[in-house]
């Protein structure tokens, strides 16, 4: 079965100002067409996941209670508007805590692959980040870069790269989470 794999902020919902974060539902407002999308890939047969590197909780700026919180509140609207997410993988962990789960690294993702026998080569990973491209690539999947939330920073630095590590390249760049979707259910 082909499965999504999306990053949260900035994919899913605006990312907050300053670069700071959700730490409560007042602070999630879902990005234009956010809904519909998720909805549209349901309904076409996708598996759905969410990988998001939560860093809030491991600073002590959030609970991982808070997040919990957040989290269900954002499925019942995602639910409510015709959409499903399979699961939620999240890093709690400082940047600096060195886990295998923080994005770049492909903890989150493989979790999946375990969890529910998900076939990376089938999988697409959906982005705003030079990280979510890597930890596509790092698991296996086709990473794909949107322009909302870091999305046009990401870009920039993946078209001024002088490197030839292509691990931060995408296979597909898409205005948002919605125009993607039209790429990947066709």
């Amino acid at each position: 079965m082909k499965t999504i794999f999306l990053d949260r902020d900035g994919v899913i919902n605006r990312n907050p100002p300053d670069w700071g974060y959700v730490c409560n539902w007042t602070d999630f407002t879902f990005l234009p067409n956010a809904l519909e999308a998720i909805r549209d890939i349901t309904q076409r047969g996708f598996r759905i996941f969410v990988a998001t590197n939560q860093a809030g909780i491991g600073r002590g700026i959030f609970t991982e209670q808070q997040l919990t919180d957040i989290h269900r509140k954002m499925l019942n609207e995602i639910e409510d508007a015709g959409g499903l997410i399979e699961n939620i993988y999240y890093c709690p962990h400082h940047p600096d805590a060195g886990c295998e789960c923080r994005k770049p690294k492909p903890g989150m993702l493989l979790r999946a692959v375990h969890e529910y026998d998900v076939d990376m080569s089938n999988s697409f990973f959906v982005g705003d980040s030079i990280t979510d491209i890597q930890a596509a690539r790092n698991a296996g999947a086709s990473p794909i870069l949107v322009l909302t939330g870091h999305g046009r920073d990401s870009y920039d630095h993946y078209i001024n790269s002088d490197s030839n590590d292509k691990t931060h390249k995408p296979d597909k760049i898409f205005t948002n989470l919605y125009t993607a979707s039209r790429w990947i259910i066709q």
